[in-house]
């Protein structure tokens, strides 16, 4: 194929992306099991259920709902989660008088609102097979309602 451009002509193999994509990456889903308000280091369910990794890439964990976010933060202290939901439940409380998204309970519009704060996607570099994160850092399951229900992640590895 010969691709035209109004100065020059350049010759170029032309290989759609959703070819390459099918040839380089894999998603998948996993669950989590059932976990209590706050925040909770998922790193080991993960890797538990990650098939062999390629040398190197990208692994994408989302997760696929709205009333629980994913983060990295430091894994060795357990303050630093018990600091994280102090803030979180300071900074947007439940059942605050202002919201109007009450039906399915005073923690519900507040995990929403916690939930898009923290985001629902982490990328992890991939390096000689395995995850690349640093010494202290751990991958965290953010539950911000009082009875969460087990969790589904949807894993892309690039």
């Amino acid at each position: 194929m010969q691709i035209i451009f109004p100065f020059k002509q350049i010759k170029s193999t032309f290989v759609p992306f959703n070819y390459i994509n099918r040839l380089m990456a894999k998603t998948f889903d996993i669950r989590l099991p059932h976990y209590s308000r706050g925040f909770h280091l998922i790193t080991r369910d993960i890797i538990s259920q990650l098939p062999t990794l390629p040398e190197n890439g990208l692994l994408v964990v989302f997760i696929k709902h709205t009333s629980a976010g994913l983060t990295i933060n430091e894994n060795a202290d357990p303050d630093v989660r018990y600091d994280f939901r102090t803030f979180f439940d300071k900074l947007v409380p439940d059942g605050a008088p202002y919201f109007i998204h009450t039906l399915e309970g005073p923690d519900d519009m507040s995990a929403h609102i916690k939930a898009s704060l923290v985001g629902s996607s982490v990328t992890i570099p991939i390096k000689n097979h395995h995850l690349n994160l640093g010494t202290w850092q751990g991958v965290y399951l953010c539950e911000f309602r009082d009875g969460g229900d087990t969790r589904t992640l949807s894993i892309t590895i690039l």
